[in-house]
This record gives C-alpha cells, structure tokens and sequence, in this order.
C-alpha cells in the first residue's frame, strides 16, 4: 500500500479537543512494499503517527492519502472495506484473558470472514496449521491452545505479533513490538516482523524505542521528535550525530532499553489490533 502524508497534523487519541497537536504538519511519502523504522524520544508523536496511517484518528489538518484514497472522503462500506486491508499491532495487545492463542491468532483472519464464518471460527478454530505457524515464527508453537491469561507480558506480546502473519494485510503497522521481550527475542521479533512484510508484499511501519534494532533491521528510518521529522534517511546516512541531536533532551532513550511497559493487559486502551 502506497501511503502519503501531505502537510498532516493530528492530536493523540487520548488527548483535549483543544491540546495541542501530537503531529504537527507532516510530510511522509512510503512506498508499496517499503519498511520503515520511526525512532525518537517519548512524546514524539510516534503511536499517534500509527493511528493516523490506520484510518482509527483524522487528521486535524492535512490530508492521508493510502493508495492514492483520502479514507475519511470514502463512504462507511468503502472505508470499512480499507481498513480490513490494515493491520495494526498495539503495543499492548488488548487480549482477553480466557481466549485461547490459537483464537487470538486466527483473529486477524476476521476483516475476510463473514459474520457466521467469524463466529465459527471462535468456537470451533478450524485452521489449526496457520496459527501454529504463524506463532512458530515468534517461538511460541507450544502455547496454541494456551490460555492468554497464563503467558507473560512478553508472550502476550509476541501473540499479538502472530497475529500479521495470518492477517495477509497489505499495510502492517507495530507500535513499540519489543518493549516487554528480551534482546534475543526482539532480534527474532524484529527478523520476524520484516520477513512477515515481504513475504505479503506489505508495506510494514514500525515505531521502536530501540535504535539499536532499527539500525539493523531496517532500510529506512523516520526520526520523530515534538511532533516533527528531524530526518528520513535510508540507514546507512543516520550518524550518531543525527541519533544524538534527535535525543538530545533524552540521551538516556538512546542509549538505554525502551521505557518500561506501563499498562497492564487489564488496563490497554482498547483498539483492535487488527483495523476494520
């Protein structure tokens, strides 16, 4: 999916009518099929960025363009329609507790099922083979018929990463994937997300607190800051002076893990991970 930010200003979702705008004026073109890191210190505007690419938050200002469609000058059905080909993975993957993974995985199948095929599905799973494979990819197979309120922070986490692997979405947006996992599981999450994105032709945006990951897994990296791009370069023109002058006001987000999870499964806010 071809997507084009003209001039874009948008408030968080949990923010004030009347407080100031979380983006303020962005110019962001990413190609079909592209992957791209958004870095930069907290308050940055990085989730809100995400939200606006998902159709779930209006630009204030400005003007979204996904394949060339401003969403919001569709009809419901059409726009309904646009956004069961995104895919959007919330830092905390709002789960419920009791839900099996196989269930929770096979959820990004839903945008493409009718009503009586999604009820069917969360009674009686049929794709059993997709589900495994998809959480095989985050070193989870074991856990298929586990219940979600028996896993860790961090495999809830993954859980909710599976779920684009079965999505076959044409737009793939993360927000902070690997706040809860270790350094050798958010490699794998990192490798695993990408090859996710090319195998589906997709085009793949992801923010990360960890520059360090971004650095090596992906081509082209976004830096974010009060709202604003400092800079869009491929990777390999992102010096350490850029990093240093990006975080300047936060050095420690720089150098250090991403800040810690604050919310609880119990308290994430609700957007769906998949967006219809």
């Amino acid at each position: 999916m071809h997507i084009a930010l003209q001039a874009c200003s948008a408030r968080h979702p949990s923010a004030q009518a009347e407080a100031p705008p979380a983006l303020k004026a962005i110019d962001l073109v990413l190609a079909q099929g592209g992957q791209v890191a958004v870095i930069g210190p907290s308050g940055a505007g990085k989730t809100t960025l995400l939200h606006l690419m998902a159709c779930a938050l209006k630009p204030t200002q400005g003007q979204l363009l996904l394949d060339g469609r401003d969403p919001w000058a569709l009809r419901t059905a059409e726009l309904q329609r646009l956004r069961g080909q995104l895919c959007l993975a919330p830092q905390v993957p709002p789960l419920p507790p009791r839900q099996r993974v196989i269930t929770a995985v096979l959820a990004g199948l839903l945008p493409g099922m009718s009503l009586w095929a999604s009820l069917g599905s969360l009674l009686y799973p049929r794709q059993i083979d997709l589900a495994e494979t998809a959480l095989a990819r985050f070193d989870l197979a074991e856990k298929l018929f586990e219940r979600v309120d028996r896993l860790s922070g961090g495999e809830r986490q993954r859980v909710g990463l599976a779920r684009l692997a079965v999505a076959n979405a044409r737009l793939l947006l993360v927000d902070e994937p690997l706040s809860a996992l270790d350094p050798e599981r958010a490699r794998q999450a990192c490798a695993s997300i990408t090859a996710v994105a090319r195998e589906q032709r997709a085009t793949l945006v992801a923010t990360l607190h960890h520059v360090d990951m971004a650095l090596q897994h992906f081509p082209r990296i976004v830096g974010l800051r009060d709202g604003e791009v400092v800079f869009d370069l491929p990777t390999a023109e992102v010096s350490p002076e850029r990093l240093t002058d990006l975080y300047a006001r936060h050095p420690d987000e720089l150098t250090g893990a991403a800040p810690p999870l604050a919310l609880s499964v119990a308290d994430a806010p609700a957007v769906a991970l998949t967006c219809r």
